[in-house]
């Protein structure tokens, strides 16, 4: 990277480019300009020199020393697209640890059985150790199938990110044995601030676990908002012709996530953006969503709040529904096992939405689907 690139899906690029030409105020060096957002549809396209990436690279591989494995000595595989910052990151680790990369296409990670053959016969498996990171979608996918059970037994280390691990798919990876590593970061901070080590996750812990070496954290006292001060924060996002910053006035940035301490790390508890007032309770929809993801026949599930008198927000969750299951036996049992959650987090209305997805960024556009709602309920 010679100079300032843009990493964007086709059908955003256009947008990129265009705000891109238009900043007069680009630092000085080579870089990434990345789109950071979308979960309450407000992309920002985000500055990531290349000093920071390979600042996060080196922080990793610290972390990874502290666990036993060394960085100069393992193999990365990638299955996450390069315009996002999960899928760029193992690219930096790769070449600045001098390791072996190995990308792979989403319809590679369709076919467990070639995988684990891969890797039944690439040396680099055989003297190197494997390390991956993957989306929790990715994961679920993967452990619904015995070769691709069997391939994920094959890597020293998976972490785990981009969403919440609710509790039905570690408890899942658990029994496999798999050796996760649950994490949180943002593109804004080039990729993973904490992390979980396998071995507490596997003794089940059910954190994201403790700061890197180069990251300090804290909560808002008032909002329980994540804040993040480290010297990799990206140095801000393209707003017309000008870089505004992240952080505030004390150097922190206000990552708009919610969470708490356990006893071995941080925990998540959902977007601040997103919270909802249900029955005088503050909710955060992640919390039920994972309580609920596991549900055989359920493709997509995402709890909204609607406007009401009784509750202040009504919950209402949205489903896509798998097309060989039954959609009323798929409701009942999202019924059931939302009768074991509090008052508060339990939907009052399931509406089945065919066309429910994740947007390019993979995250949830709550507010376009809270409009889809108000207009089918």
């Amino acid at each position: 990277m010679s100079n300032w690139q843009l990493l964007a899906s086709a059908h955003s690029r256009a947008v990129g480019e265009k705000i891109l030409a238009l900043c007069a105020q680009l630092p000085e060096g080579p870089g990434v300009v990345i789109a950071s957002g979308g979960t309450s549809g407000k992309q920002r396209w985000c500055l990531q020199p290349r000093s920071n990436l390979e600042a996060a690279a080196a922080s990793c591989g610290q972390w990874l020393h502290s666990i036993g494995l060394d960085p100069e000595k393992v193999v990365v595989v990638n299955p996450l697209p390069s315009h996002h910052m999960g899928g760029l990151m193992p690219q930096v680790r790769a070449q600045l640890w001098g390791v072996p990369l190995l990308e792979l296409s989403p319809e590679q990670l369709k076919n467990p059985a070639a995988l684990a053959d891969e890797q039944r016969n690439n040396p680099a498996f055989k003297t190197r150790e494997a390390l991956i990171s993957l989306v929790p979608t990715q994961l679920h996918r993967l452990l619904e199938d015995p070769d691709g059970i069997r391939w994920l037994k094959g890597f020293a280390l998976i972490w785990v990110g981009g969403a919440g691990l609710g509790p039905n798919l570690a408890a899942a990876a658990r029994r496999q044995q798999l050796p996760l590593a649950p994490c949180y970061g943002a593109t804004e901070t080039a990729a993973m601030v904490t992390a979980q080590t396998p071995s507490q996750f596997l003794a089940g812990s059910n954190s994201c676990g403790q700061p890197l070496a180069d990251v300090q954290l804290r909560l808002d006292p008032i909002t329980n908002g994540i804040e993040i001060r480290t010297p990799r924060l990206s140095p801000g996002w393209l707003a017309g012709a000008k870089v505004l910053p992240f952080v505030n006035n004390s150097g922190w940035w206000c990552s708009g996530d919610a969470g708490g301490y356990l006893a071995d790390g941080l925990c998540l508890l959902g977007r601040l953006d997103g919270a909802l007032n249900s029955g005088g309770s503050t909710v955060f929809p992640e919390q039920i969503e994972a309580a609920l993801s596991e549900t055989p026949g359920l493709a997509a599930l995402l709890v909204i709040g609607v406007a009401d008198l009784e509750w202040g927000e009504r919950l209402v969750a949205l489903v896509r529904i798998e097309a060989e299951f039954d959609s009323k036996q798929v409701i009942g049992n999202l019924c059931a096992k939302a009768a074991d959650l509090a008052p508060a987090e339990r939907p009052k209305n399931w509406l089945i939405c065919p066309q429910l997805t994740l947007n390019s960024q993979g995250k949830w556009e709550r507010k376009r689907w809270l409009q889809w709602a108000q207009q089918h309920i």
